[in-house]
């Protein structure tokens, strides 16, 4: 009988670094004692990061760190360090830029060999077991590595100096300040319009991502150009709007319209299940690869819930619907609150996203012949497939339209829709029965609160209270457990901790770790406060907000410079391997960036204090990449929608209800949350909250002295500026000041 013996990673909390546990290579988790260990052995450091729904660091996991004999390789030349880049983003994004400085490749699994005080001096990703690819076999790279480190030491050493100078400079903006202006804007749609692909939509070539925060600034530029819909146009994913647009607004919507249809349709998008997976590797949005992530899914939910306002079409709801139900059912704890992480892409090596497709035959087995036959028409199933490592294996797009599929069989649409939903349920269900892959249930901080935003949007516009009640007890939950006013007992040194990274980990026999949170936690879950305080009126979120938003400013902001760090610095002389380099984030990659989410929930903040002491720090940290922003294009969005929340006045409709006038005061908000603009909000108030003036600052000293307060009506007043207009009960006059107060900015 023999037994397996486990690495340290078997004390690891994180499911990547787990999966490796029973790997035959020396692991060590990131911390003093790998970093000891390798000085005191005079040996370089083998450092990977990957992460749990990764396809490319599952494979070098069994072609490589699986092999005997490439284990004694690492094992006698280096000290071996394994890093999940979901748990530890900051260390992830400076080796990135290093690697990215030595060899011009990123991505994941990144292969990085570092001296024995963590400084990179080679690297790459992938490595194949065998020379191929373009690229030496792995085996040869570690001993070519082991010896150049032993023979040609000043070198290395030389080499790692460069590679830490291009990193600093990399991320230094210093000198790169200016005035803040809308040119931005004109600059990322510029960007948006030179990389459209006009036949499928999208930015770029092969493989393509969805860049949201791109899509969410256009569909907001457009949507200012454009009346607000009252109605949504039935089962049409066209344009809803009538009025005559010039040629800059109708291409905004072209782009809009043709990329968010052709991701929806494409294999990009689970047809069966919902919800997105990561990227395309065609540009046609057909053969994804299939990990599907949580801010992705949250992300997008965003942007086609604006697209649903501002085209008024019914497919983009719908798909945002779907988006909701996908992450209901696989991405979210529904007995404690919280969104999961991400599912992966596959169940062992030998597949590509066998889960998700479907041969001919595999369809066949499970529907009707009538149902075969429309399903085959409307996803394109057939003998040969898009799957290159089983070609008989289909990704599921649209294909044929049901209009279409109804003419070629002689039959009615409503009867091919009923084919195709039957369909699609025996599919799904019969997908359900397959070998699933692994879902990592981390709940980390700040894709959470992402996931908390998208769905108060979604319930707002759409009328989802299950989403709205599941959104509320996630932010509770996060707000509970990773939320650390005081460590410690009173009398015993209590000190501020703030906001933790991670709430729980996937693996329930895991220790849990306390991981600092970064500025994106931060910044996301004031932001997620703000946003609850708006869907509630529940005055403590918006003293979370503030109270996070506070500490964001202690911890992570440049007083000197201006800007946000993305990390708190460590105390003097423990930062290990390269994380001494300050990192002040601007582009969007893929999730928004820090910084102008920092600005972004600052500039929130300030319209409800009142407090000039918010702007002022969100104005210099977007004059500190003000004079550099323009370059990044699209991927400077996130950018460009603060830079609007500062230049923009804040629109506010605050509904009052009295209780004897419910309806009317669900018309006053169903008006105000049916058009879509950064500047704009909606907070519903009762009489009484609005006559005791429980509210946040700015609102305290204008909302009580109302004139309708005691009319025992229900009325709206819409405020902009810190002042508000006088009060409005018809539905039809609050559409058209509303219309006028964010057209007039536009």
């Amino acid at each position: 009988m023999t037994t397996t013996t486990l690495n340290s990673l078997a004390r690891a909390s994180s499911a990547y670094l787990r999966s490796a546990m029973h790997q035959p290579i020396q692991w060590h988790e990131w911390g003093e004692e790998a970093f000891a260990a390798a000085q005191r052995e005079n040996k370089p450091m083998l450092l990977d990061i990957g992460a749990v729904w990764c396809h490319w660091c599952h494979v070098m996991d069994r072609e490589s760190y699986d092999d005997a004999e490439v284990a004694a390789i690492v094992n006698e030349h280096f000290i071996a360090v394994k890093v999940d880049r979901d748990e530890r983003p900051d260390i992830d994004s400076r080796y990135q830029a290093a690697i990215s400085a030595v060899s011009g490749q990123g991505g994941w699994p990144l292969t990085a060999f570092l001296t024995p005080e963590g400084k990179p001096f080679y690297g790459g990703t992938y490595f194949p077991p065998t020379d191929g690819y373009g690229r030496p076999s792995f085996k040869r790279v570690l001993t070519s590595i082991a010896n150049a480190y032993k023979e040609r030491h000043g070198d290395v050493v030389e080499q790692a100096k460069m590679v830490e100078s291009s990193i600093a400079q990399a991320e230094s903006f210093a000198g790169r300040g200016g005035r803040v202006s809308t040119s931005i804007i004109a600059a990322i749609q510029k960007s948006a319009f030179s990389m459209f692909d006009p036949q499928h939509g999208g930015f770029g070539q092969a493989p393509k991502f969805p860049h949201p925060s791109a899509l969410d600034l256009l569909i907001e530029r457009y949507a200012t150009k454009v009346k607000i819909p009252t109605l949504p146009a039935k089962d049409s994913a066209s344009m809803g709007h009538p009025q005559e647009l010039d040629g800059r607004e109708t291409q905004l919507g072209n782009v809009i319209v043709t990329t968010l249809e052709h991701m929806a349709n494409g294999g990009v998008y689970d047809q069966l299940a919902g919800g997105f997976h990561r990227y395309s590797v065609d540009e046609r949005w057909v053969v994804p690869h299939f990990e599907k992530m949580c801010y992705d899914n949250s992300e997008l939910l965003k942007n086609y819930v604006h697209a649903y306002q501002a085209t008024g079409s019914e497919f983009f709801a719908s798909v945002a619907r779907d988006i909701i139900r996908w992450m209901d059912e696989w991405l979210s704890d529904r007995e404690r609150g919280g969104f999961y992480a991400s599912q992966d892409a596959d169940i062992s090596m030998d597949d590509d996203g066998d889960y998700f497709t479907w041969t001919l035959d595999e369809a066949r087995a499970v529907l009707t012949e009538e149902e075969a036959q429309v399903a085959a028409l409307h996803y394109d199933i057939n003998e040969i497939g898009e799957m290159h490592h089983n070609p008989a294996k289909n990704v599921l797009y649209v294909r044929a339209p049901i209009e279409e599929i109804a003419r070629r069989m002689s039959l009615s649409s409503e009867r091919v829709r009923g084919l195709l939903d039957s369909a699609k349920k025996k599919m799904y269900a019969a997908r359900l029965r397959r070998p699933t892959p692994y879902v990592d249930k981390t709940v980390y901080v700040g894709w959470n609160s992402m996931c908390i935003s998208a769905y108060l949007e979604a319930a707002k516009v759409l009328n989802l209270e299950s989403a709205r009640h599941f959104a509320l007890r996630s932010l509770d939950r996060v707000l509970g457990e990773a939320w650390k006013p005081h460590a410690g007992k009173a009398g015993e040194g209590a000190r501020s901790t703030g906001l933790l990274h991670v709430v729980a980990y996937s693996d329930p026999q895991a220790e849990h770790r306390e991981v600092s949170g970064l500025l994106d936690d931060y910044a996301a879950t004031t932001l997620a406060c703000l946003d609850a305080y708006e869907a509630t009126a529940d005055l403590s979120y918006f003293k979370f907000a503030r109270t996070i938003g506070d500490a964001l400013i202690e911890k992570f902001f440049d007083a000197i410079s201006g800007g946000f760090f993305d990390a708190e610095p460590a105390a003097e002389g423990k930062s290990l391997g390269v994380l001494a380099t300050r990192r002040k984030p601007l582009q969007d990659s893929p999730t928004p960036a820090g910084n102008p989410m920092a600005a972004i929930a600052l500039l929130r903040l300030h319209h409800y204090t009142g407090d000039s002491g918010y702007r002022d720090k969100a104005e210099q940290t977007l004059e500190t990449f003000a004079g550099v922003a323009e370059q990044f294009g699209i991927f400077a969005a996130t950018y460009g929608i603060a830079v609007l929340h500062l230049l923009e006045n804040p629109v506010q409709v605050v509904v009052i209800s009295d209780h004897t006038q419910e309806e009317t005061a669900k018309s006053l908000a169903a008006v105000a949350a049916a058009s879509f603009a950064f500047n704009k909000s909606l907070l519903r108030l009762t009489t009484n909250q609005a006559v005791a003036g429980n509210l946040p600052p700015a609102l305290a000293a204008t909302i009580p002295n109302l004139p309708g307060l005691s009319s025992e009506k229900s009325f709206a007043v819409l405020c902009s500026g810190f002042a508000c207009q006088p009060p409005l009960a018809d539905p039809a006059e609050l559409r058209r000041a509303l219309e006028s107060a964010l057209q007039k900015q536009s």
